[in-house]
């Protein structure tokens, strides 16, 4: 039984100093794997149901201003005053983690912000989402990408990239190995080196905003989302690749839609200006 037991230690001992030793750390408790939900529409944990799970969960359900939401031309506001979001991106050290439900790149020092309204935002995390979880004008695209920004005071700033098959993304490219390195190491967190955010094309200017909720729990309402008007492409290798590492059963990790509830969605155009 000792012996059992030396030969137990050993190996617990030699998986740490591997972990220690490669690129990759157990995931922390803020990159937890949402296995407590899930995108299945006729399952207990699916997102008709994720206000239910937990009692921190209950906005999913009793939010007012939810998201993603569908963004119609003919409810948009026109406005001048929101100005062009500049993006003050640079280069820094990042890691990437199988969540499960998508795949999440976090810069790990400082990668730069945005400024909204005086508020500066800075760059956190992005994650993809397949198909789009906004609409525009009623048509759901192949792949929205969401680039988390937070303020000092805890407020989330998400810019949104919406995109149809087509000519790869660079970005993506560049990610390639990696992303496909962790398609079975859920919850496993890889270093992936320098990686510079302003490789990230939005296309145009042109962007709609307005104010909501993350789209997965706990669905806090504390969002200012511009969801970029340009609709840029990836190639459909690339969109598998995505939806073949992460590990939901129900072919899609995106929300369904949300009531607009009377909120008011502004539209930023500089060409009109």
């Amino acid at each position: 039984m000792e012996k059992i037991k030396s030969i137990s230690t050993l190996l617990i001992l030699f998986f740490i100093l591997f972990l220690a030793s490669s690129n990759y750390t157990t995931a922390s408790e803020k990159h937890e794997y949402a296995g407590e939900f899930s995108y299945e529409y006729d399952s207990e944990r699916g997102p008709e149901r994720w206000g239910e799970i937990r009692e921190e969960w209950s906005m999913c359900k009793n939010g007012r201003l939810q998201s993603p939401i569908d963004l119609s031309n003919e409810r948009v506001e026109m406005v001048s005053h929101l100005g062009i979001v500049k993006r003050k991106y640079k280069p820094s050290k990042a890691t990437l983690i199988n969540k499960g439900h998508d795949m999440q790149l976090s810069w790990k020092g400082d990668a730069g912000s945005i400024e909204i309204n005086e508020t500066e935002y800075e760059l956190d995390q992005c994650h993809w989402h397949s198909p789009s979880e906004h609409t525009i004008n009623g048509r759901r695209f192949d792949l929205e990408a969401h680039l988390v920004h937070k303020s000092k005071s805890g407020k989330i700033a998400v810019i949104s990239i919406i995109y149809k098959l087509g000519h790869a993304d660079y970005f993506l490219s560049q990610l390639k190995e990696d992303l496909i390195d962790l398609k079975d190491k859920l919850e496993m967190e890889k270093m992936v080196g320098i990686v510079d955010p302003r490789m990230i094309e939005i296309g145009n200017h042109k962007y709609y905003r307005y104010h909501g909720s993350l789209t997965t729990p706990p669905c806090n309402e504390t969002v200012i989302w511009t969801v970029v008007n340009k609709v840029m492409t990836i190639s459909r290798a690339q969109l598998k690749m995505l939806r073949n590492t992460i590990h939901d059963e129900s072919g899609s990790n995106a929300r369904p839609l949300q009531s607009i509830n009377e909120r008011t969605v502004q539209y930023y155009n500089p060409e009109n200006y």
